[in-house]
Formats: C-alpha cells, sequence, structure tokens
C-alpha cells in the first residue's frame, strides 16, 4: 500500500481533453517536428508558451504553443518556477558544452 504524492498540475485536464492530440501534432507540424529553441528533432514535448496556471483561456490555442525538447522545456520550467541557476558562468559553461556536443551537420556534395 504505497502513498504517492500527487502534484496539481493546471494543464493535466488539457491533456486529457480530446482536443490536445490533434493540436500537438499541429503544433509540432508547423515547427518541423523541431525544437523551437536548440534545434533538436528528438524527444519533443509541446509546451504553452504562457502557462496554463496563469491564462487557461489559451489552453487550446496554437499560436500559444511551441515545440520544445526535453531539456528545453525542463529548462523553461525551472525559470517559470524559479528554480535555475542564478550564477551567469555556470550557465555560460552550460551552453558551450550544449553547444559542443551537438551534432555537426555533414556538408553536402553537389
Amino acid at each position: 500500500m504505497g502513498l504517492s504524492k500527487r502534484y496539481h498540475r493546471p494543464s493535466a485536464a488539457v491533456q486529457k481533453d480530446k482536443r490536445w492530440k490533434w493540436l500537438r501534432l499541429q503544433a509540432k507540424r508547423r515547427d518541423g517536428f523541431k525544437c523551437v529553441q536548440c534545434g533538436a528533432s528528438g524527444d519533443l514535448e509541446v509546451d504553452h508558451v504562457k502557462p496554463v496556471r496563469t491564462h487557461p483561456e489559451l489552453s487550446f490555442e496554437l499560436t500559444n504553443l511551441q515545440t520544445l525538447c526535453v531539456r528545453c522545456h525542463a529548462r523553461k520550467t525551472r525559470i517559470e518556477v524559479g528554480l535555475d541557476e542564478i550564477d551567469p558562468q555556470r550557465r555560460e559553461w552550460k551552453d558551450c558544452v550544449f553547444e559542443l556536443a551537438k551534432p555537426k551537420k555533414e556538408p553536402r556534395n553537389a
């Protein structure tokens, strides 16, 4: 008999709505199935630009949605709830490492 702590997420009701699956697909298509911040194409999530908790009227507006990779979505969420690192040098270092880890595009031979 386990007790699990349940967190109330205002977006949970949106994600259960029948419209959400279609809207998610529309957002991903519009954004080219890539993260709008870093360009990654794997492990994508659809994020509300203006959060559901503060703007519930925009829950099903395509213009309020953006495609983000898991990493960028987590960073955005941390910033929204005030948990992102404050040290700018650490942020600069992490961004530099992230850029080095991005796969390089091969030049096309014509």
